[in-house]
């Protein structure tokens, strides 16, 4: 059996063309609509899907087949996609951006995985005549790609829309204004979080009004049926145990397939906020990645900093990624050196703030032997993101090897102590992965701590 499922690739020229708002934006105007939309971004980005699901009232999910795998795209969306009027694929960078210059993991191959129609968008800004050489590179580049449409971006004037439609192939199915109603406050790694700003409303309406939302809803309802298939959870989970998992402003870097694997696996997931809550009763922690610099202050003076170094020493299991990692460290200093934050001292390793990026990428590597969870030999992939640099101690102890990525030095990541693992990687957890950590907790607590 097969099932059309309406959907649509917003994909854009290169970053910074007013893709993410145009996708956004476009989410909210089909909601206002009384559409049900459900959203989702390509590539491993955080911050976008927190603007989709915002917007939709349906979390957002990421499309990524280098952490996935071509499969595990599909069954993402065929599952997300349940119940849902249309939906609305944010890409990533440019059409044909992928890993190293390849098409792989871009927003083309994400499309072509799912047999989705794709509408540009094109920022116009110093062309005219020019748009038509442009969207025709586009569209010929690979002609298997379904480019069904644009949307032209910061037209400077009516006569500016004139000249550019003159000669037109591609049908337009936007004009947007340039105009500072559509910008989109950023800071440092990426685009302020949903939570954050209250623009979004008035950009859905300005896209809504400047966009043929008819014509774009066609376009997703002749996308051909997909074939008929469901993620497979865990039936029956071998071990149940309450994970804590720590959400709140300086921890919001969360995938939602992950967290759908840790309950596949027996997880019962308790949401806690490090900065304002105590470290609740649970069997194990997950500390995701976020802003801890931003509220190192709170961190510090927060009721959960004390009992979680005590429960890391009682052998309580926990996985730190990034910002989970800089919260385990001895604390965190700032890019001059003036301020050192305390943080749990979990971990043999101080955390430096530098002013500038220190890795960005994708990650790939394996478990190594002796870790208190993650299977020893299986395969971890992520990405990471960081200001940040680590001093670990002489004697640290690693349980990942990387054979791409930075990780914390020299090629490993993952430094542990008693059952707590901590990395730079923001993973994409496997199915072996989640079952293994669900396990570490559950003996943890039959064995009294």
């Amino acid at each position: 059996m097969s099932r059309a499922i309406p959907r649509i690739v917003i994909a854009g020229t290169w970053s910074g063309c007013g893709k993410s708002t145009v996708a956004s934006g476009l989410m909210a105007a089909l909601v206002a609509r009384g559409k049900v939309v459900q959203p989702f971004k390509v590539g491993p980005d955080f911050i976008d899907p927190t603007h989709h699901t915002a917007c939709c009232g349906r979390i957002s999910r990421n499309l990524d087949p280098f952490l996935s795998g071509d499969d595990g795209v599909r069954e993402t969306f065929r599952n997300a996609a349940e119940g849902a009027d249309v939906a609305v694929i944010e890409g990533v960078m440019g059409l044909y951006d992928g890993i190293d210059g390849t098409m792989e993991a871009s927003t083309a191959h994400v499309a072509r995985l799912l047999d989705a129609p794709v509408v540009l968008v094109v920022d116009v800004r110093g062309m005219s005549g020019s748009v038509h050489a442009l969207l025709r590179g586009y569209r010929d580049h690979d002609p298997g790609l379904r480019l069904e449409g644009t949307i032209l971006n910061q037209i400077g004037s009516p006569r500016h829309r004139a000249m550019i439609e003159r000669g037109l192939r591609v049908p337009v199915l936007g004009w947007i204004p340039r105009s500072d109603e559509f910008r989109v406050e950023s800071r440092h790694l990426g685009l302020r979080m949903a939570h954050e700003g209250e623009g979004m409303a008035r950009i859905a309406a300005a896209i809504g009004g400047y966009c043929d939302l008819d014509g774009i809803l066609s376009v997703a309802e002749g996308a051909p049926p997909l074939p008929a298939g469901r993620w497979d959870p865990l039936p029956e989970p071998g071990r149940s145990a309450r994970i804590g998992v720590a959400r709140d402003q300086a921890f919001c870097f969360l995938y939602q397939d992950n967290l759908d694997r840790l309950a596949a696996a027996g997880a019962s997931l308790v949401f806690f906020s490090p900065l304002c809550d105590p470290l609740p009763d649970v069997d194990g922690v997950y500390l995701g990645g976020g802003y801890p610099e931003l509220h190192a202050a709170g961190l510090e003076a927060g009721p959960c900093r004390e009992p979680m170094k005590e429960a890391v020493e009682r052998g309580l299991p926990v996985y730190g990624e990034c910002g989970g990692l800089m919260y385990l460290s001895e604390g965190v200093t700032e890019p001059d050196g003036s301020v050192t934050h305390r943080m749990t001292g979990a971990l043999p390793c101080e955390t430096e703030m530098t002013g500038r990026v220190q890795a960005l990428g994708y990650v790939a590597g394996t478990w190594l032997a002796g870790a208190p969870f993650g299977p020893a030999g299986g395969r971890l992939r992520g990405h990471e993101f960081h200001y940040s640099r680590l001093s670990p101690s002489p004697d640290a102890r690693f349980r990942v090897r990387l054979d791409r990525g930075k990780g914390i030095c020299d090629g490993l990541d993952g430094i542990s102590e008693h059952a707590t693992v901590a990395g730079y990687t923001h993973a994409y957890f496997t199915r072996e992965f989640a079952v293994s950590f669900v396990e570490a907790a559950a003996r943890w607590r039959d064995c009294g701590e």
